[in-house]
């Protein structure tokens, strides 16, 4: 597709190539939409700065078809060893993990580089049909009524003007598309003292552990082992506030060696550095006419707890089948007013976490560090959002309510073959699970998957009752294609009919073919 003045409109403009854009376009890609990313660095982002996938994170990249890969590329973390001086003190433990249970199959954060988590994205959007535009920076864009007239600088000092349908910046944390647009930012500086990460190659320590020096001269210290390669990650923090930290070669091997019993010999390789302070911060909306903002073009969270990359990822995943139904099935456009409304919530609460988890360390409080289940994620929910449409009443507390992750759950087909619910939904499609034996209209077709828990002409049995346990004993269940319960109903003529009218929203009802 090639960048011409708008000779071949495109119908999204994904303006970054990290994360978050990369799941945007990857989604896009499979619905058959056609995007193309614009991304001004030459290539990939080079650095591990991200390097923890969440469990609710590993479930996306599980449907978007990357999961395989990311689990051969990464590995767990390792436990924690606290040095003082030249001195191990003990192994801790800081990570919160769990063993996976029948509704949720990852329970533990997978650590995976930043480098590498982008680049098996990219190869799933080359395997896809999609691609990236290197080397071109967006200077500039003009929205109307039907879209948007993006001008684009190559790396040559060429310039091409590109049409499409919407914009999606996925420009990080000083995105020029957010500046254009003059949207604000709201937060704070969490820590005002710099930090510094790199990625290097070191010898002297072993890599069985995340090596910390919390009174190491001048500031607390780390070199965490990156699974999967050979290269460590250093993260220091600076006492001083107007440190300045030096990025060179030479200067992270002498901060190691100033920190650390090993010496500037020891580093036989820097590989990236990068020095930032911890901030938190929110743009005041997400959305404005035919521009959408994911990722940290959206909000900007401190390192800790690991959620910047994986709250990156979920926006771009809620986005993505809003856009395809709008754009390829016929559902209203006012779909995408609820990106905003469902994502910004979401986003203010996520960096509550990361915020307090970043002052818990600044004050040495060990207990408010600890990585709970709060960190990965699958607890996040949509109820009493714009789309969560729950019908039945007097529900028990801890029941499954529209707006809520769509649980996983071992079952079999009915020649006894197993099979998980998960397998059920992954694809581009809604899911419709009917437990009860209610007779429903011939729903079927590439938008819409029906499977009968029970009755006469069941689709999947569930001998164990995981599904039951999961969801109920009988209702009318129908989950997005991002994994959260649209619609929930009672198997009745009543919610029959409800959920007909919910399918038509979507744009899915007058696209189902008759059995």
């Amino acid at each position: 597709m090639e960048l011409n003045n708008v000779k071949e409109p495109v119908e999204v403009l994904v303006v970054g190539a990290g994360p978050a854009g990369l799941t945007l376009a990857v989604d896009l890609a499979r619905r058959g939409i056609r995007a193309q990313v614009v991304e001004r660095g030459a290539e990939l982002f080079p650095g591990s700065r991200g390097k923890g996938l969440q469990p609710r994170t590993q479930e996306v990249f599980d449907d978007l078809g990357v999961l395989a890969a990311v689990r051969a590329a990464g590995g767990p973390y390792p436990p924690m060893m606290g040095w003082e001086g030249d001195r191990r003190s003990g192994a801790f433990q800081m990570i919160d993990s769990a063993e996976p249970t029948p509704d949720a199959p990852y329970r533990k954060a997978w650590m995976l580089p930043q480098w590498r988590t982008s680049r098996i994205l990219y190869a799933r959007l080359l395997e896809l049909g999609g691609g990236v535009r290197f080397g071109t920076e967006l200077i500039g864009f003009d929205q109307d009524a039907d879209g948007v007239e993006a001008r684009l600088r190559h790396a040559d000092g060429s310039t091409a003007t590109v049409r499409a349908r919407y914009l999606a910046a996925a420009d990080g944390g000083r995105s020029t598309v957010r500046a254009a647009l003059g949207i604000g930012m709201t937060g704070e500086t969490v820590d005002p003292r710099p930090m510094l990460v790199a990625d290097v190659r070191i010898d002297g320590i072993d890599a069985d552990h995340w090596h910390v020096w919390r009174q190491a001269p001048g500031g607390g210290f780390a070199l965490c082992p990156l699974a999967g390669t050979d290269h460590f990650q250093v993260l220091a923090q600076y006492e001083d506030a107007d440190a300045v930290p030096g990025t060179s070669p030479e200067a992270v091997r002498r901060l190691v060696a100033d920190r650390t019993p090993l010496t500037a010999a020891d580093v036989r390789e820097v590989l990236w550095a990068s020095a930032f302070r911890a901030r938190a911060a929110m743009a005041d909306r997400f959305r404005d006419g035919r521009a959408f903002l994911v990722g940290d073009a959206a909000h900007v969270h401190s390192p800790a707890g690991g959620q910047g990359l994986n709250t990156s990822v979920q926006d771009a995943y809620n986005l993505g089948w809003k856009l395809g139904q709008v754009l390829r099935h016929g559902a209203d456009p006012a779909l995408l007013d609820s990106y905003e409304e469902e994502r910004l919530p979401v986003a203010a609460g996520v960096l509550g976490i990361s915020t307090r988890i970043h002052r818990a360390a600044m004050a040495g409080d060990a207990e408010g560090q600890q990585r709970a289940a709060e960190v990965h994620q699958l607890g996040l929910t949509y109820r009493g959002g714009p789309l969560a449409s729950e019908l039945r009443p007097a529900l028990p507390q801890d029941a499954l309510r529209a707006g809520d992750r769509a649980p996983d759950a071992p079952c079999t087909l009915p020649d006894s073959t197993p099979y998980r619910l998960f397998d059920a939904f992954r694809g581009p499609h809604f899911t419709l699970l009917a437990l009860g034996g209610c007779e429903l209209p011939p729903y079927e077709g590439d938008l819409l998957r029906t499977y009968a828990v029970g009755g006469p002409t069941p689709d999947l049995l569930d001998p164990a009752g995981h599904i039951r346990k999961a969801y109920a004993e009988r209702g009318l269940f129908l989950i997005r294609p991002d994994g959260y319960v649209a619609f929930a109903a009672a198997d009745d003529a009543e919610g029959v009919r409800a959920l007909g009218d919910c399918l038509r929203r979507y744009g899915v009802l007058d696209r189902a073919a008759t059995r």
